[in-house]
């Protein structure tokens, strides 16, 4: 069996031990559906998709162009199981990854080869989201079974060298410290991303996280350094002393940890001019590039500032990764060797390029946690300060109902007895029998009666208007005929429709005479008074106004029609607003304060009832009233 297949074996082995469901297994069997394109035709594939275990295997024939994803260790372990192998199976390059980026990313290649809308794509698409990080346990006892299974091959005699040259050590160890080393690489970055997740504390992400990675790579100094645009919202607690220039508004260093404190500090290092414009190496950043410095002697020799700079820090080899969220470049996480070169390895190159997007993650959740924080501060600030506009707003509402309620006993005692009077003797001055009155003292007379009632009217009109507001109007029901009052109210104001030559006729459409209406009288026969009123107020010489009356059940409705001037349909908004005259060219030229129609609109409220207005301008208005009760048959 060769390599590729072996792996397969293991793989499916420990995916299915992972999970207590069955894993997604998806093979190059998957191609025999399409057209092959020439790219696959010499590649062999198997992913692996469950819970905790994730991976991509990969085989490409020897000497054929392919796809070749895959890490160090694992082509050098399969490259010595191949020397081994029969002509046949080393024709096969092996690579494996259990990158959760390279596998999705594999999956998105693949599932560009089918349609859209295809069975096969839409599986891909779900399976997408599954792919995680794998469990550090699971890769461990991966590592020990793949030990198993390749190890003892390298027992077996090597045809091509000499076992005295190279003895079987020198096959095994180097493959055990390489796996040993991975591990221990994927173990701390899975540490670094469970903590990423689980805090949102940026203060504990940095004093151990960082300092984890610093001890494993083994680094003298490394340092967080943030460009002067990045802004990060302020963190809860300042946790180590070195976070004090965190919100710093140049660029700089923000953060730092030393192996020992014989390192010297560069938290609060001037810059030079010419290390900070350094434009296109930013714009390199920006790209994901990452800068390996094996020897700043070496690199920077034709460039003497930088290298002072980095003399004067002692800095001799140095490691750069980019800090990118939201598609902006907020800094970098910069490992340092102070005294001596190093060479950087590809396998700490991309743990490094890691845990910077690791630190990406937490510093927008940070950034997302400030941004909420200060949200709620200022959402409880205008919550505070509405609630203090409303304590105002409510201490002169209140200061208003009492005056209101001191304005309208004055009404009641200082205005309504001496007007009372006024009404009293005007009224019989006007039936006086002792001496005559010229024609000119009944006219002075009539006025001050007729003046007198018409404020008597609107002082009641007021003072009925307060009552329902402050929830004091009581309604006083009775049995009474709504026939009766409707044709007494009529009487009264036939005088003076007749005065202005309006014809006022009554429809009673209630067929039984002997029917009652359980209702507050008084403020029935106060609703037809203000709608009859107001019609014959607003209809002109030779018109016409018909109140009519029917039950619907037991609820008693009341019509009035005219033919007046009619309302526009823009003010029928208004029309029930208090103290206010509809806008019309009959403006201001009829009396009245403009508490009628909103006093009756209360009024019908009051009895749970409605009220709608049909009109036109020029045709005339319709007023129904709908006021619910009970009907009686009179004993």
């Amino acid at each position: 069996m060769g390599v590729f297949n072996q792996l397969g074996e293991l793989l499916k082995q420990m995916a299915q031990a992972a999970d207590s469901t069955q894993p997604l297994i998806i093979t190059d069997d998957l191609l025999v559906r399409i057209p092959i394109p020439e790219d696959w035709r010499w590649q062999r594939f198997m992913v692996i998709v469950s819970q905790d275990f994730n991976a991509l295997l990969l085989g490409s024939f020897a000497n054929e162009t392919g796809i070749s994803q895959g890490e160090d260790l694992l082509m050098f372990l399969t490259n010595e199981y191949n020397s081994r192998s029969t002509p046949q199976e080393d024709t096969l390059d092996v690579s494996l990854t259990f990158d959760g980026s390279a596998i999705a990313s594999f999956l998105k290649v693949l599932k560009g080869l089918f349609s859209k809308d295809s069975h096969t794509c839409t599986f891909l698409e779900q399976c997408l989201p599954a792919i995680g990080v794998n469990d550090a346990h699971l890769q461990s006892q991966f590592t020990l079974l793949l030990l198993q299974q390749f190890l003892p091959q390298a027992h077996q005699p090597v045809t091509s060298l000499s076992n005295d040259t190279y003895p079987q050590t020198s096959v095994c160890q180097p493959v055990e410290e390489a796996l040993k080393k991975q591990i221990a690489q994927e173990q701390l970055l899975n540490q670094v991303t469970t903590q990423t997740r689980k805090s949102l504390d940026l203060n504990v992400i940095m004093a151990t996280a960082v300092a984890q990675v610093r001890d494993f790579l083994h680094l003298d100094r490394l340092v967080i350094y943030k460009f002067q645009e990045a802004q990060v919202n302020p963190l809860s607690t300042p946790y180590p002393s070195s976070l004090e220039n965190w919100h710093q508004n140049t660029s700089g260093i923000v953060y730092e940890s030393r192996r020992s404190e014989t390192i010297p500090s560069v938290i609060n290092c001037q810059e030079e001019v010419c290390f900070v414009n350094q434009s296109k190496c930013r714009e390199k950043y920006r790209q994901g590039f990452i800068l390996v410095v094996d020897d700043v002697e070496n690199t920077y020799a034709q460039e003497q500032c930088l290298l002072e700079f980095l003399q004067k820090i002692e800095v001799r080899a140095k490691l750069a990764a980019p800090i990118i969220f939201e598609d902006k470049l907020w800094g970098l996480l910069i490992g340092h060797q102070c005294y001596t070169p190093r060479q950087w390895t590809t396998s700490e190159q991309k743990l490094f390029k890691a845990i910077a997007e690791q630190l990406a993650i937490a510093i927008y959740q940070s950034e997302l946690m400030g941004s909420l924080n200060q949200e709620k501060q200022t959402l409880e600030q205008r919550v505070l300060e509405r609630t203090e506009a409303l304590h105002d707003a409510l201490v002169a509402a209140q200061a208003a109902n009492r005056l209101r309620s001191e304005f309208l006993a004055t009404i009641s005692h200082e205005l309504l007895t001496p007007l009372t009077y006024v009404i009293g003797m005007s009224s019989t001055l006007l039936r006086w029998h002792f001496g005559e009155l010229n024609q000119r003292q009944r006219d002075y007379l009539q006025t001050i009666h007729d003046s007198g009632e018409h404020l008597l009217e609107m002082i009641h009109d007021i003072l009925d208007l307060s009552q329902i507001e402050a929830g004091k109007a009581v309604l006083n029901i009775t049995e009474f005929s709504l026939t009766e009052i409707a044709g007494a109210t009529v009487e009264s104001l036939l005088e003076k429709a007749t005065t202005q030559q309006v014809n006022l006729r009554l429809d009673n459409l209630i067929e039984s005479p002997s029917l009652l209406f359980v209702a507050d009288a008084r403020r029935v026969r106060q609703i037809i008074w203000n709608l009859l009123s107001n019609a014959i107020k607003f209809t002109p010489e030779l018109g016409d106004v018909t109140l009519r009356i029917w039950m619907e059940d037991d609820t008693a409705v009341v019509q009035v029609e005219d033919t007046g001037i009619g309302i526009p349909e823009e003010k029928l908004p208004l029309l029930f607003e208090y103290f206010h005259q509809l806008d019309t060219p009959y403006h201001r030229l009829y009396e009245g304060t403009g508490l009628g129609l909103g006093l009756t609109k209360q009024l019908v409220e009051l009895h749970r009832g409605r009220i709608e207005v049909e009109s036109t301008v020029g045709d005339g208005s319709i007023f129904t009233v709908w006021i619910p009760g009970q009907t009686k048959r009179r004993t």
